[in-house]
């Protein structure tokens, strides 16, 4: 139970920071210093002025509450769009095609295989997060402004990490040509919101790479089996069906999901 809390309490500040990547206008408003006089911990009443005008100390807590809400349906997005899901579930549901099993693994499982692979290999990120921007907030050391740059600054670390380990600065050309900006020397030059995107298709693009290669030995056994079906002249019967018990036996004769999942985790690290 403790261990799921810490995992909860880990995912929390990554839901929060992708709550304040949707809202840029909060950030652009100019909003005056906090006032400890008048304003309730933990929350910074004068973000809600410049939002909703003056009579907001009654709504505060209402706020909070709507903003958990929010962040909770948000969840799902964050994982999926900006960590290593997108490209853990590619690879995995590749696997699953090349060997012609249809829904076995189901998708349950493949779904909550990438799930811990992607806890796996974000465990560095998500915890930089929970040490250097949850604590802090929820102890009241740092306001919300530094959270969220606390927050936000490993999750751009590791997209940007990603995209120049396999040579996609490309993608990242491209949305900064679209949102008309100049060619960035340093990574905070570039914006959030061109960053994600361009994540996004790296790790699509990535993840087809990976599936191509996966997808060449089982093609091979079905190269074999076709041909050796034609040359016996039983050209009616399905190749597929036949190959099928082959490529499972191969699959486990190598250990292939050792195989496929040290890849994975490999094309993280940039080893192997």
């Amino acid at each position: 139970m403790k261990r799921s809390m810490r995992a909860l309490g880990r995912l929390l500040p990554v839901a929060l920071v992708f709550l304040l990547l949707l809202t840029p206008a909060a950030h652009a408003a100019n909003v005056p210093a906090p006032d400890p006089d008048t304003e309730a911990p933990g929350f910074p009443l004068s973000l809600l002025r410049s939002l909703f005008g003056e009579d907001v100390e009654g709504t505060t807590t209402t706020i909070e509450i709507l903003l958990l809400l929010t962040v909770l349906t948000l969840v799902p997005s964050i994982l999926i769009l900006m960590t290593s899901f997108t490209r853990i579930v590619i690879v995995l549901s590749f696997t699953r095609n090349a060997m012609g099993t249809q829904q076995m693994p189901p998708n349950q499982v493949i779904i909550g295989l990438a799930l811990f692979l992607t806890y796996f290999t974000m465990h560095g990120t998500l915890g930089r997060i929970y040490d250097e921007a949850w604590i802090p907030y929820q102890n009241e050391e740092i306001g919300l402004d530094e959270a969220y740059t606390s927050a936000v600054n490993p999750l751009r670390e590791f997209m940007m990490g990603q995209i120049q380990l396999h040579e996609h600065e490309e993608d990242l050309a491209t949305f900064m040509n679209l949102a008309r900006l100049g060619r960035p020397q340093t990574i905070e030059e570039v914006p959030t919101y061109v960053l994600i995107p361009s994540f996004i298709l790296s790790e699509i693009k990535t993840a087809l790479r990976m599936g191509f290669l996966i997808f060449i030995p089982f093609i091979v056994i079905d190269m074999i089996v076709a041909s050796a079906l034609m040359s016996m002249g039983m050209m009616m019967l399905p190749p597929a069906m036949i190959s099928l018990p082959f490529k499972l036996m191969l699959f486990v004769l190598v250990n292939g999901w050792d195989w496929v999942v040290k890849s994975i985790i490999q094309s993280f690290t940039g080893s192997g």
